[in-house]
């Protein structure tokens, strides 16, 4: 649970910044980007997290519904690495990290923070079935 919960930090972070953010011009904005510098490690708590939902889904597979919820947020983990390569690391490839203005900075500054604001619904969905199942588990 607490792997999962930590994949839902920079999550959240991205999302609250995202009304602050989404409007700076584009020098402010590159400058704003900086302070994701170093975040990439929270991919190792992604992958964690995987890891640690799939065996909890093998201890529950004889608890249906306990074992459909670690099942939902399984996927849920996995949805959010799909968005995150369709999405934000193609932004940030293009700009070198946010280090180099593009043509295309607006277009890829929305594909960026929508890719997190949806990877935070979908990141907050998967908790709650995370949760839903531990406080169904028999004892």
């Amino acid at each position: 649970m607490l792997l999962t919960a930590l994949t839902l930090v920079p999550l959240v972070a991205h999302l609250a910044s995202l009304p602050n953010k989404i409007d700076l011009a584009q020098t402010d904005y590159f400058i704003a980007q900086n302070i994701y510098r170093g975040w990439s490690l929270f991919g190792a708590v992604i992958v964690a997290a995987i890891i640690a939902n799939l065996a909890l889904a093998v201890v529950q597979r004889a608890d249906t519904g306990p074992f459909l919820l670690v099942v939902i947020n399984t996927a849920c983990l996995l949805i959010m690495l799909v968005v995150f390569f369709a999405f934000n690391y193609p932004a940030n490839e293009a700009t070198n990290n946010w280090t180099v203005m593009t043509a295309n900075w607006q277009q890829l500054r929305w594909q960026w923070e929508i890719a997190y604001a949806v990877n935070a619904v979908i990141g907050l969905a998967g908790f709650c079935a995370l949760t839903w199942s531990l406080l169904m588990t028999r004892q």
